[in-house]
């Protein structure tokens, strides 16, 4: 008897990200596998990314488990339902128990339940996979097991919550021997010229911005001590020589202390890997970019949504924005490459708060940004905010939260355009600051933000 571990995110089938090509390993379920693995539980981890629903299947097929766990996400979450109606409805699977983890799962346990999964994982999902497959296996009683849910007489029943892992000292590594690392990092290599792989070394986000979503590890804030993250960065670096490493955590830099530790321990196992991390412009001072840089840092994205102050609060983002852009301005001084993040079309944003936006990132600088209209993510404070005014909540099933709309301040129209006048106003305005810029490139970019900002007014 065994447990599958999957998901449902098949690279191939997705054109936006075969333009990117920037391919991560599945890092949650590699930490489950290696749970199981350490509590002497048989699991087999399929990891989809690179091949196909029907080689997925045929793999299932051929372990005939007794669980197959699916990690589920805004991305995956189409897949991962259409994935569930074969396992349940064809016999040749051996109808295995479908359990279902994930950040999605958490505020639509009714929807998820009734697409034919048995059980929800809700938050962390070590101890709780662990507990229900021996549940499963053994044919006893799950009522007692916390953190999960599942329909009883047709209707949702939940446990109560699991309570969250104190020391993450003790989580073994991630087991990525159990899936085809070298495809991650050839495809980074064909594609952008160098590798690179994910490390996690801490849960939870003590912020409370209202578009973010913390159904799985919550707003505490729980961290591997320092020496034991060197010291995976010093297996990763003799096992698979990464060119580069991107720490998934929400908020790098959140303690200053575990910052000089790590920098620290660094230096002294011999384990510096180039890396690439995400955090809070107060939480960066100089001394902090200092130790960042000399453990390896080569790119920090400082987050900021906005260039409005107004839109900023509104986010409960807690942060001035020229203490963004200060910091944005001095990690870019110190040689280190910077990015942001903005989102456009909050609750209550006007034009002028969006031409705010544009002249804090022309001014910041940063090297990269990334923008996107912003969309409730059910369970959050924005969802909880925009709810009764909600114009478009298509099929649950064939949808993600990214195709819901809202009343906002202009029509949809003028976002999309709003989107392309910034994008092209701020790279023309990088390009115009280049030593020798190239004055063809400049005239199409003003020409594609003039034309843009046109049609966004005429949509107001």
């Amino acid at each position: 008897m065994s447990i599958v571990l999957t998901h449902a995110y098949y690279i191939f089938e997705d054109p936006k990200e075969q333009l990117i090509m920037k391919p991560y390993a599945p890092l949650g379920l590699l930490y489950i596998s290696a749970f199981l693995n350490e509590n002497n539980t048989t699991n087999h981890l399929y990891d989809s990314t690179f091949y196909t629903k029907e080689k997925q299947l045929a793999f299932i097929e051929e372990k005939q488990p007794k669980a197959v766990a699916i990690y589920t996400n805004l991305m995956t979450k189409i897949n991962v339902i259409k994935l569930v109606k074969t396992l349940k409805t064809e016999e040749k699977y051996g109808f295995p128990k479908i359990i279902l983890g994930g950040p999605d799962i958490t505020y639509n346990c009714n929807n998820y339940l009734k697409t034919g999964a048995d059980f929800l994982i809700i938050g962390e999902g070590e101890q709780t996979t662990l507990e229900l497959y021996n549940a499963i296996i053994e044919n006893k009683p799950y009522t007692e097991i916390t953190g999960i849910a599942y329909l009883e007489a047709g209707v949702v029943k939940k446990t109560p919550p699991r309570v969250k892992m104190k020391s993450l000292q003790d989580l073994p590594l991630p087991n990525r021997a159990a899936i085809p690392i070298d495809k991650y990092l050839e495809t980074w290599k064909t594609h952008h010229q160098k590798s690179s792989m994910t490390v996690s070394t801490q849960r939870g986000c003590p912020y409370t911005c209202k578009w973010c979503s913390t159904a799985v590890y919550g707003q505490s804030y729980r961290r591997r001590p320092a020496e034991m993250v060197a010291a995976e960065l010093k297996i990763l670096k003799d096992t698979y020589n990464p060119d580069s490493i991107w720490f998934v955590d929400d908020v790098f830099t959140v303690s200053h202390k575990w910052i000089k530790e790590f920098h620290e321990e660094v230096l002294k196992q011999d384990a510096i890997i180039p890396f690439e991390c995400i955090t809070r412009a107060e939480r960066l001072n100089d001394e902090v970019l200092q130790l960042l840089k000399e453990a390896g840092c080569y790119r920090i994205w400082i987050g900021a949504e906005s260039g409005s102050q107004k839109i900023i609060d509104a986010m409960d983002r807690r942060v001035d924005v020229h203490v963004v852009k200060e910091a944005i301005q001095k990690t870019n001084a110190l040689g280190i490459e910077t990015g942001t993040f903005i989102m456009v079309g909050y609750p209550g944003e006007t034009l002028e708060d969006i031409q705010a936006t544009t002249i804090y990132l022309k001014e910041a600088n940063p090297t990269h940004f990334t923008i996107t209209k912003a969309y409730p993510i059910k369970g959050t404070s924005l969802y909880n905010e925009v709810e009764a005014k909600i114009t478009v909540q298509p099929n649950w099933e064939t949808s993600t939260d990214r195709d819901i709309d809202f009343t906002r301040t202009y029509p949809s129209k003028f976002y999309d355009y709003a989107i392309k006048h910034i994008v092209n106003e701020v790279n023309y305005n990088k390009e115009r600051l280049k030593p020798k810029a190239n004055k063809r490139k400049l005239f199409k970019l003003k020409a594609k933000s003039f034309t843009a900002f046109k049609i966004m007014k005429l949509n107001q």
